[in-house]
Protein backbone atom coordinates (compact mmCIF):
# COMPACT_ATOMS: atom_id res chain seq x y z
CA UNK A 1 0.00 0.00 0.00
CA UNK A 2 1.80 3.10 -1.04
CA UNK A 3 1.30 6.32 0.94
CA UNK A 4 -0.74 9.85 -0.59
CA UNK A 5 2.82 11.49 1.09
CA UNK A 6 5.00 9.19 -0.87
CA UNK A 7 3.72 9.66 -4.09
CA UNK A 8 5.42 12.04 -7.30
CA UNK A 9 4.18 15.47 -7.34
CA UNK A 10 4.28 17.01 -10.37
CA UNK A 11 4.01 20.97 -11.60
CA UNK A 12 3.94 22.79 -14.11
CA UNK A 13 4.73 26.29 -14.87
CA UNK A 14 2.51 28.73 -15.49
CA UNK A 15 5.10 31.40 -17.15
CA UNK A 16 8.43 32.77 -16.73
CA UNK A 17 9.91 35.10 -14.90
CA UNK A 18 11.91 38.26 -16.56
CA UNK A 19 14.74 39.83 -14.42
CA UNK A 20 18.10 41.65 -14.99
CA UNK A 21 19.36 38.62 -12.77
CA UNK A 22 21.35 36.07 -14.92
CA UNK A 23 23.87 35.13 -12.04
CA UNK A 24 22.63 34.43 -8.76
CA UNK A 25 25.70 36.06 -7.27
CA UNK A 26 24.03 39.28 -8.75
CA UNK A 27 20.70 39.13 -7.32
CA UNK A 28 19.63 40.23 -3.91
CA UNK A 29 18.93 37.56 -1.29
CA UNK A 30 15.54 38.85 -0.72
CA UNK A 31 13.01 41.34 -2.53
CA UNK A 32 13.62 43.77 0.82
CA UNK A 33 17.06 44.78 -0.79
CA UNK A 34 15.44 44.45 -4.72
CA UNK A 35 13.16 47.57 -4.40
CA UNK A 36 14.68 49.04 -7.42
CA UNK A 37 15.03 45.87 -9.42
CA UNK A 38 12.62 45.72 -11.91
CA UNK A 39 11.16 42.64 -13.64
CA UNK A 40 8.18 41.15 -15.43
CA UNK A 41 6.36 37.95 -14.96
CA UNK A 42 5.45 36.42 -18.50
CA UNK A 43 2.26 33.70 -17.95
CA UNK A 44 1.87 31.40 -20.32
CA UNK A 45 -1.48 32.13 -22.84
CA UNK A 46 -3.85 29.24 -21.21
CA UNK A 47 -3.32 31.05 -17.96
CA UNK A 48 -3.94 34.29 -19.23
CA UNK A 49 -8.13 33.84 -17.76
CA UNK A 50 -6.33 33.50 -14.28
CA UNK A 51 -5.36 36.92 -13.91
CA UNK A 52 -8.29 38.38 -13.99
CA UNK A 53 -8.52 41.00 -10.98
CA UNK A 54 -4.83 40.84 -9.67
CA UNK A 55 -4.19 44.45 -11.03
CA UNK A 56 -6.11 45.61 -7.89
CA UNK A 57 -3.49 44.19 -5.59
CA UNK A 58 -0.28 46.16 -5.28
CA UNK A 59 2.19 43.08 -4.28
CA UNK A 60 1.55 39.82 -5.31
CA UNK A 61 3.31 36.09 -4.15
CA UNK A 62 5.18 34.47 -6.51
CA UNK A 63 5.81 30.80 -6.30
CA UNK A 64 8.89 29.63 -8.91
CA UNK A 65 10.58 26.27 -9.49
CA UNK A 66 14.38 27.28 -8.33
CA UNK A 67 16.04 25.69 -11.10
CA UNK A 68 19.76 26.51 -10.26
CA UNK A 69 19.61 25.90 -6.96
CA UNK A 70 22.27 22.83 -6.63
CA UNK A 71 21.88 19.47 -4.95
CA UNK A 72 19.91 19.43 -1.34
CA UNK A 73 21.72 19.98 1.83
CA UNK A 74 19.90 19.86 5.17
CA UNK A 75 22.81 22.04 7.06
CA UNK A 76 24.01 25.37 4.97
CA UNK A 77 25.39 28.20 6.08
CA UNK A 78 22.84 31.57 5.30
CA UNK A 79 24.20 34.30 2.99
CA UNK A 80 23.90 36.40 6.73
CA UNK A 81 25.51 34.43 8.71
CA UNK A 82 28.80 32.28 8.64
CA UNK A 83 26.73 29.47 11.14
CA UNK A 84 25.69 26.43 9.77
CA UNK A 85 22.02 26.12 10.28
CA UNK A 86 19.12 23.63 9.48
CA UNK A 87 18.20 24.48 5.98
CA UNK A 88 14.34 24.99 6.96
CA UNK A 89 15.10 27.80 8.94
CA UNK A 90 17.05 29.56 6.26
CA UNK A 91 15.93 30.18 2.73
CA UNK A 92 18.70 28.59 1.31
CA UNK A 93 17.94 27.28 -2.44
CA UNK A 94 19.25 23.99 -1.68
CA UNK A 95 16.05 22.17 -0.61
CA UNK A 96 15.01 19.25 -1.10
CA UNK A 97 11.99 20.55 -2.71
CA UNK A 98 13.79 23.42 -4.61
CA UNK A 99 10.38 25.90 -4.51
CA UNK A 100 11.13 29.84 -3.81
CA UNK A 101 8.87 32.48 -2.48
CA UNK A 102 9.10 36.50 -3.34
CA UNK A 103 6.50 38.64 -2.34
CA UNK A 104 6.84 41.66 -5.18
CA UNK A 105 5.18 44.91 -5.97
CA UNK A 106 2.92 44.55 -8.79
CA UNK A 107 3.84 48.10 -10.97
CA UNK A 108 1.08 46.88 -13.82
CA UNK A 109 -0.48 44.39 -15.76
CA UNK A 110 -0.62 44.84 -19.21
CA UNK A 111 -2.06 41.19 -20.67
CA UNK A 112 0.06 38.03 -19.99
CA UNK A 113 2.35 40.52 -18.43
CA UNK A 114 2.95 41.42 -15.02
CA UNK A 115 5.61 44.38 -14.82
CA UNK A 116 7.35 44.04 -11.15
CA UNK A 117 9.29 45.85 -9.30
CA UNK A 118 11.34 44.09 -6.34
CA UNK A 119 12.63 41.12 -8.23
CA UNK A 120 14.94 38.92 -6.43
CA UNK A 121 15.04 36.07 -8.64
CA UNK A 122 17.26 34.96 -11.85
CA UNK A 123 16.26 35.32 -15.36
CA UNK A 124 14.02 32.89 -16.74
CA UNK A 125 13.06 31.47 -13.22
CA UNK A 126 9.84 28.78 -13.78
CA UNK A 127 6.82 30.42 -12.19
CA UNK A 128 4.35 27.48 -10.83
CA UNK A 129 1.89 30.34 -8.82
CA UNK A 130 0.79 33.87 -8.33
CA UNK A 131 -0.97 34.54 -4.78
CA UNK A 132 -2.12 38.23 -3.80
CA UNK A 133 -0.57 39.73 -0.83
CA UNK A 134 -3.28 40.97 1.48
CA UNK A 135 -2.06 42.43 4.79
CA UNK A 136 -4.42 41.60 6.46
CA UNK A 137 -3.67 37.59 6.12
CA UNK A 138 0.57 38.04 5.64
CA UNK A 139 1.41 40.60 7.63
CA UNK A 140 1.85 39.73 11.22
CA UNK A 141 3.32 42.47 13.41
CA UNK A 142 4.12 40.37 16.18
CA UNK A 143 6.90 37.64 15.54
CA UNK A 144 9.77 35.34 16.68
CA UNK A 145 11.90 35.73 13.86
CA UNK A 146 14.89 33.07 15.10
CA UNK A 147 18.75 33.11 14.55
CA UNK A 148 17.55 36.33 12.05
CA UNK A 149 17.32 38.39 15.25
CA UNK A 150 21.20 37.85 15.71
CA UNK A 151 21.80 39.77 12.12
CA UNK A 152 21.76 43.35 12.42
CA UNK A 153 19.98 45.92 9.52
CA UNK A 154 22.96 47.37 8.45
CA UNK A 155 24.89 44.01 7.91
CA UNK A 156 21.66 42.43 6.73
CA UNK A 157 21.51 45.39 4.12
CA UNK A 158 25.21 44.90 3.14
CA UNK A 159 24.69 41.50 2.26
CA UNK A 160 21.68 41.63 1.23
CA UNK A 161 22.25 43.90 -1.81
CA UNK A 162 25.54 41.55 -2.11
CA UNK A 163 28.28 44.03 -2.09
CA UNK A 164 32.44 43.27 -1.84
CA UNK A 165 32.11 42.56 1.41
CA UNK A 166 29.83 40.31 0.97
CA UNK A 167 30.55 36.63 0.40
CA UNK A 168 29.65 35.24 -3.36
CA UNK A 169 26.88 32.85 -3.84
CA UNK A 170 29.21 30.43 -5.64
CA UNK A 171 31.04 29.77 -2.37
CA UNK A 172 29.98 26.75 -1.21
CA UNK A 173 29.91 28.20 2.38
CA UNK A 174 27.14 30.97 1.53
CA UNK A 175 24.37 28.52 -0.57
CA UNK A 176 21.65 31.03 0.88
CA UNK A 177 22.05 33.88 -1.67
CA UNK A 178 20.33 34.12 -4.60
CA UNK A 179 16.84 32.92 -5.79
CA UNK A 180 14.42 32.55 -2.24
Amino acid sequence: MTSRSSKTIRYRPIGVVRSPFTRSDEAPIQPRYAADAAGRAEIWPEFEGGLADLEGFSHIILIYHLDRSGPARLRVKPFLQDVERGVFATRAPCRPNPVGMSVVELVAREGRTLHLKGVDMLDETPLLDIKPYVSRFDCWQTTRDGWQNEVDEETARRRGRRTASAPAATDPAAPDGGES
